[in-house]
């Protein structure tokens, strides 16, 4: 039976920034930006090739590298099956500040990037673009692309995978998810809201005398009312209660075995600093999954 929601949810016009630099990484990043963009059709209202260049003189031999990640990464989307506005902007200065600036003075909703080989300390330490990217772009849903995006040259049916844990955080990214999932339409294969309780915080629920399997079904109950609002068929919304020692562990675990190609979380209002050394769940996820997409959710 269809359950009712009076959950109002408003949907951003998808619009996306994509940075790019002619690297391996980025040419990923165009080829989710592409599928992703394909998929949502006439409600994309375009997407902005971004590069940012150091200040200072720039030679002609430069411009003309630039000009080649543009027309590189142009064809890339074209081949996807990108056929609105696709708009390049050349900028100079400090490379996070700029994206984030763009991002925000543009109204973007999306930012597309791809991961580095990096690790969280030596990404943090060398002060890594997309790390900057991530904790400063509250007002963006921040795509950090893995290296599962295509399935020989076809573009991977999306299956997502959405933690919950009914802070307000996580239920933005309920909100994104089933906005993009009422986007995509049919393009959508699969939707699992995964519940992960912290073997501590199971026990204590249950010395307090809350069910905490109970608790969690409340919570899923609560995300799966705001993708029936936004017009998602109930039988392609799963659920899935797990319980363990690490949440980030969970999550992973159940991204691999389900063959999920795109997490979508909300994030908590931490410095790059603070996340690192308390190990958030959503930065640990970011720093460790490497063949889905992960996807931070804004939280404006």
């Amino acid at each position: 039976m269809k359950q009712e929601s009076n959950v109002k949810l408003q949907c951003p016009i998808p619009k996306i920034l994509l940075p790019v630099d002619g690297s391996e990484h980025s040419r990923r990043a165009l080829q989710f930006a592409g599928c992703l963009g394909a998929s949502l059709g006439k409600s994309l209202s375009g997407i902005t090739l971004l590069h940012v260049t150091a200040k200072g003189f720039l030679s002609r031999q430069g411009e003309e590298k630039i000009s080649s990640f543009f027309d590189e990464g142009e064809k890339i989307l074209r081949d996807a099956g990108i056929e609105g506005e696709i708009r390049i902007l050349i900028v100079r200065g400090d490379t996070s500040r700029e994206i984030i600036r763009v991002a925000n003075e543009g109204k973007f909703s999306t930012i597309i990037m791809a991961r580095r080989e990096l690790s969280e300390i030596k990404g943090f330490l060398l002060g890594s673009v997309t790390n900057n990217i991530i904790h400063s772009a509250s007002r963006q849903t921040v795509y950090i692309v893995g290296h599962r995006v295509l399935e020989g040259e076809a573009c991977l049916i999306p299956k997502i995978l959405i933690p919950v844990d009914g802070s307000t955080y996580s239920m933005r990214g309920v909100e994104d998810a089933a906005c993009l999932a009422a986007a995509l339409k049919a393009h959508v294969s699969k939707i699992t809201l995964l519940r992960v309780i912290n073997l501590s915080l199971y026990l204590k629920r249950v010395k307090e005398g809350i069910d905490p399997e109970e608790e969690s079904k409340r919570i899923q109950y609560e995300a799966k009312k705001i993708f029936l609002q936004a017009g998602i068929p109930e039988e392609l919304i799963n659920t899935k209660i797990s319980v363990g020692r690490e949440p980030a562990d969970e999550i992973l675990k159940e991204a691999e075995e389900g063959y999920f190609n795109l997490i979508i979380m909300g994030r908590k209002g931490r410095t790059a600093l603070k996340d690192l050394l308390l190990g958030g769940v959503s930065s640990t996820v970011l720093q460790r999954c490497q063949n889905p997409t992960v996807a931070i959710a804004s939280s404006e």
